[in-house]
């Protein structure tokens, strides 16, 4: 069953997003029903799933990239459902797949400073350059660090390996300042050992931002997440810690004779 914490009224400022009722549905098909979340700030929380569980989907919901048939989307107490994607980021949700292209002509620090900048509102002072930035400069350096992307600040981004790139996507998720932090598979495509370094640095993202992400490495889902919910056939099968989600037979049933998601 749902966690309870679902529950809590979105006034409470213990949550830094929830979800009442959130549907999607396609003419007959129904790709998420009813589904009532909350995830609370500074968390990290995994959603998994079969494939066509709806994952996918819902995160779609949450970032306003569809509407939904039904149901509600409160960010920090705040109703969203009906704003728009860029609004959504300004008020604090951003999600790596929304940087829908690396900056590859770029080096990964001008495309950090960039997106500082429109943050900022600078992004159109078309007479500054970005060398002349340096209070971006300073950001975008001290959140590469963070990253363990300082070395890689005067690459251009198109000559990272893979592994690397999805680190800038999330810097440049980042660089929003984003109070949610939305990630959809970050270690597809990446070898195993690349995958756990990457994790390790979500892992040690500031608490002030909350995370939940879809993945479907199992190993990478329990060694990270400190709360997972479980979807199936678009619905919510169960939530809980990863303890409790390892131990219950839905879940086994769910993933019998399969190695991955």
């Amino acid at each position: 069953m749902p966690d309870p914490k679902s529950n809590i009224k979105p006034e409470s400022n213990q949550i830094a997003l929830r979800t009442q009722g959130l549907s999607k549905a396609w003419g007959t098909f129904k790709a998420n029903t009813d589904i009532s979340l909350s995830f609370t700030k500074g968390s990290r929380h995994a959603l998994i799933g079969p494939n066509g569980a709806g994952k996918t989907t819902f995160i779609n919901l949450l970032t306003g990239s569809i509407a939904p048939s039904g149901g509600q989307v409160f960010l920090d107490g705040q109703d969203i459902t009906s704003l728009p994607q860029h609004q959504r980021v300004k008020r604090g949700m951003t999600r790596t797949f929304q940087i829908n292209t690396l900056f590859a002509g770029l080096t990964v620090l001008e495309s950090v400073v960039l997106v500082i900048c429109e943050r900022q509102g600078n992004s159109r002072v078309w007479y500054k350059t970005v060398s002349q930035q340096t209070l971006a400069i300073e950001e975008a350096m001290a959140l590469l660090s963070s990253l363990k992307l300082e070395q890689e600040a005067q690459r251009l981004t198109g000559s990272l390996p893979y592994g690397k790139q999805r680190l800038v996507e999330i810097a440049l998720a980042l660089a929003t300042q984003p109070k949610v932090l939305l990630l959809d598979e970050p270690a597809a495509g990446i070898p195993s050992a690349e995958s756990a370094e990457l994790f390790e640095v979500i892992a040690g993202l500031p608490r002030e931002v909350t995370i939940l992400f879809i993945e479907h490495d199992m190993g990478l889902v329990f060694q990270f997440a400190e709360r997972i919910t479980v979807l199936v056939g678009g619905k919510v099968l169960v939530e809980g810690t990863p303890t409790e989600i390892a131990s219950d037979p839905r879940v086994k049933e769910v993933y019998l004779g399969e190695a991955h998601d």
